[in-house]
């Protein structure tokens, strides 16, 4: 899909220069790339005209993908907020699945390990995250089955390295040494419940790595 997007924005980018005409941007090589195999059915009567509904409408999603994949969702929000009816964005984005610009079991699973891998997030952060997008109950599922918990674990304990890093941990027995280290815990517990991550299993990521900084 990434090879997809870049040819899109180099020809979006063309048609806003002028360097081709926007009558040519109703073609199939503005959907569908070379050697896609797509392109056989023709364009709902709507498009004709380059000032049609559907063809500024088309526009606005290719715009909107040579930043990011987006969900359907994020796309037909995007077309509603620009006025467009909704006959014409069942149009385009039914079109923009056919020929596979659109495809939310895939943008579920890029989210899913993107997140993961950057932000640490667990299954509950990242589920509520695609739900927001759109993104129907089973891909969330589908997407979220590449997670271990073993992969969540690790993430959940490097997210809490990187806070302690710098952090002196109170090892004393004292009322004063163990309220601090009671507060330390609930700010990393509250932390990785942020991540997405279940309070049990934060709580005893945070008691295992302060337990081996008090050793």
């Amino acid at each position: 899909m990434n090879d997809k997007i870049e040819e899109l924005r180099q020809t979006v980018e063309k048609l806003e220069s002028g360097e081709i005409r926007s009558d040519l941007f109703h073609g199939e090589a503005a959907e569908a790339p070379a050697g896609s195999g797509k392109g056989s059915r023709q364009e709902p009567a709507a498009a004709e005209g380059s000032g049609s509904e559907y063809s500024k409408a088309r526009a606005a999603v290719l715009r909107k993908l040579t930043g990011s994949p987006k969900s359907r969702h994020q796309l037909a929000e995007a077309l509603r907020e620009k006025e467009h009816s909704e006959e014409i964005v069942g149009q385009v984005l039914d079109r923009m699945e056919e020929v596979q610009l659109i495809d939310d079991a895939a943008f579920a699973h890029t989210w899913v390990r993107t997140r993961h891998e950057l932000k640490g997030l667990g299954a509950s952060a990242l589920r509520r995250e695609l739900q927001e997008k759109g993104i129907s109950p089973e891909d969330i599922e589908a997407a979220l089955d590449q997670l271990t918990v073993e992969d969540q674990d690790a993430a959940a304990r490097e997210l809490v390295e990187n806070k302690l890093r710098g952090v002196v941990v109170p090892v004393g027995m004292g009322p004063e040494d163990r309220s601090e280290r009671d507060k330390l815990t609930r700010r990393l517990v509250n932390m990785l419940a942020r991540r997405g991550h279940s309070p049990g299993t934060a709580f005893s990521i945070v008691r295992d790595a302060l337990d081996t900084r008090a050793a």
